[in-house]
């Protein structure tokens, strides 16, 4: 199954930081969704809160982090984010359920 990923973010109340950060987003997808067994990296902000952002990143098995995490770029994100954020990133790990089969709900 499908190994994913969801981190939310939370931009401190810096002028620029919402534009910086969703910057650095963008960037950061571009590249990730190069990474080997990475299915996607898709990057989203608030539509009522922009200083809220999340990040779903899905990989083919939990092991597939290995090359997100061997990437160069990674060394360059949490210095530049982090700084950005008004609290702690909230990162939360996915396995995704199976839809394909039909189920029996219980009553």
């Amino acid at each position: 199954m499908v190994y994913t990923l969801t981190v939310h973010l939370y931009a401190n109340e810096k002028p620029d930081s919402i534009d910086r950060i969703k910057a650095k987003l963008i960037e950061a997808a571009r590249v990730y969704r190069k990474d080997k067994e990475t299915i996607d990296w898709l990057v989203m902000q608030d539509v009522h809160d922009p200083r809220a952002f999340t990040i779903v990143e899905r990989f083919e098995n939990e092991s597939s982090q290995k090359y997100h995490l061997e990437n160069p770029y990674w060394k360059t994100f949490d210095p530049y984010v982090i700084p950005l954020l008004d609290k702690k990133m909230d990162l939360r790990r996915h396995e995704e359920l199976d839809t394909s089969k039909d189920v029996a709900v219980p009553v």
